[in-house]
């Protein structure tokens, strides 16, 4: 193998680590820290598209339990949680 194909390898995997690892890297991170945000009153989409609103976070389990509709709460893991798309603000001290 000669030194220039040793570059031109060493480039192409930089290249890929810059444009395709890395920014995957970040938006890993970012879905931990949103996933770890999430509080009763939060208004979620989850992978499967259903829109409800958080009624109860178990910290000990993987799993948060979603209002649908008036009566109807549903076990979701976390995981599958994608947006959050209203916040609650923090109860104040």
């Amino acid at each position: 193998m000669r030194p220039a194909d040793l570059i031109m390898l060493l480039l192409i995997f930089g290249i890929m680590y810059l444009f395709l690892i890395r920014p995957q890297q970040r938006k890993l991170k970012e879905h931990q820290a949103m996933l770890e945000a999430l509080r009763r009153g939060d208004q979620v989409i989850t992978q499967g598209g259903i829109v409800g609103k958080i009624v109860k976070v178990k910290e000990d389990s993987n799993e948060i339990e979603v209002q649908i509709a008036e009566g109807v709460n549903v076990r979701v893991v976390k995981s599958t949680i994608t947006t959050v798309m209203n916040k609650t603000e923090p109860a104040k001290s």
